[in-house]
């Protein structure tokens, strides 16, 4: 297996760190827009892995440097803006293609609160024929959530229930940055794009529809003593996911960003700074958005002064294999400070990582196999999260 990383940032560096431990591939080319970080990115790493630059915009780029290098799957660890033209130049080059976020969507024109418009990966299904056609997968949404939440789902199906009632994704930590207010552990271009978005949830006989931004809040109690988090509704491709291939009754995903984020985020919405169109300052044309994400620090290096844990998890309502009402929570807690220690990363872009590693190894050694378009619910759970164990950061499942 010869792998294209395309992005050097938090999660794609967590990727190389993780997979450096692991030999079922034979190479990976670490590719960024700033050559600096893609070598940093793989120093000290050893001569399996390879710096490049590449710009994500352009599917030449990215199609060009996959011939180049032979490679035959491409993992994409940049933010969606990016998704098509790497998932097209991966096809365009013939090789396999996983990513942890799925193509944008655009709100309906007219109702954005209640009908969807273009969803999340719209664009990606829309040509699944073609890559069916052709023999090759692309794995989307495969970090943490989306990723193993929906592998939890599948798992859920499988295994635990004979009927569900609800699938909800439930994300929660209590992570805290030293000297800093307000400092996201994750992309705030991706964090604003999801957050602020029309929420969409998915009901058996209605279908996908959407609620107002932080709609339904919930109080839910996360586990291993990060405790209550209040959660709301935030677009997620979960949602647009798991029902295409595990029977619900209905699916949400809920965030767990506590008031001061909310504010903030509805802030920026009311000042315009959430905007991706560029304005005009002095003799420079810039995004809004662009400019709230260089004022703050990158997620990346907040590693040394977080505290606390973070939490992925599904939560799974409905009948029991035994006929009885059951719930369920199946979760992955990955703790800052070891992370840290073990491998040099943060815990939130070390856990979404983790994921779509596990799953390439799953596909060198042919434990998992497909063709088309898929999510992650499509293939079976047990050998990924049988793997994920061995990695040294292990599952649970806590009946409610």
């Amino acid at each position: 297996m010869r792998i294209l990383l395309v992005g050097a940032g938090g999660v794609g560096s967590a990727a190389v760190a993780i997979a450096a431990r692991r030999s079922f591939f034979e190479t990976i080319v670490v590719a960024d827009h700033d050559p600096d970080r893609a070598t940093r990115a793989v120093a000290g790493h050893g001569d399996r892995f390879v710096a490049a630059t590449v710009d994500a915009r352009s599917a030449d780029e990215i199609a060009g440097l996959c011939r180049a290098h032979r490679i035959t799957h491409v993992l994409n660890a940049v933010d969606p803006r990016f998704v098509m033209p790497v998932f097209d130049g991966a096809f365009a080059a013939g090789a396999d293609y996983l990513d942890m976020a799925m193509s944008l969507s655009h709100p309906h024109p007219t109702q954005p609160y209640a009908e969807t418009g273009v969803k999340l990966g719209d664009d990606q299904f829309a040509v699944a024929d073609r890559w069916s056609a052709a023999g090759r997968l692309a794995l989307c949404g495969m970090g943490v959530e989306p990723g193993l939440s929906d592998v939890f789902a599948r798992y859920a199906a499988d295994e635990l229930f004979a009927e569900i009632d609800e699938i909800g994704v439930r994300d929660g930590a209590d992570l805290t940055v030293d000297g800093h207010a307000f400092a996201p552990s994750f992309s705030i271009w991706t964090t604003i794009e999801e957050c602020l978005n029309p929420p969409v949830v998915w009901e058996a006989g209605r279908g996908w529809f959407t609620t107002p931004p932080f709609s339904e809040p919930e109080v839910f109690d996360f586990p291993e003593g990060i405790g209550p988090v209040e959660c709301v509704n935030v677009e997620h491709e979960e949602v647009l996911l798991i029902p295409r291939w595990v029977p619900a009754r209905r699916v949400t995903f809920k965030y767990g960003l506590g008031n001061e984020f909310i504010e903030v985020l509805r802030t920026l919405h009311r000042l315009g700074l959430d905007s991706v169109a560029p304005v005009q300052v002095g003799d420079v044309s810039v995004s809004p958005r662009d400019v709230v994400a260089a004022c703050l620090p990158d997620p990346a290096a907040l590693g040394d002064r977080m505290r606390g844990r973070t939490c992925a998890g599904t939560y799974v309502t409905g009948t029991g294999i035994d006929g009885r009402p059951r719930k369920v929570y199946l979760y992955h807690v990955v703790d800052n400070e070891w992370s840290m220690r073990e491998y040099g990363h943060q815990a939130v872009v070390w856990q979404t990582a983790v994921n779509p590693v596990v799953a390439l190894e799953l596909l060198a050694t042919g434990a998992w196999s497909a063709t088309g378009v898929l999510g992650p619910e499509a293939l079976p759970p047990s050998p990924f999260l049988t793997l994920l164990t061995t990695y040294g950061s292990p599952w649970h499942l806590q009946d409610r």
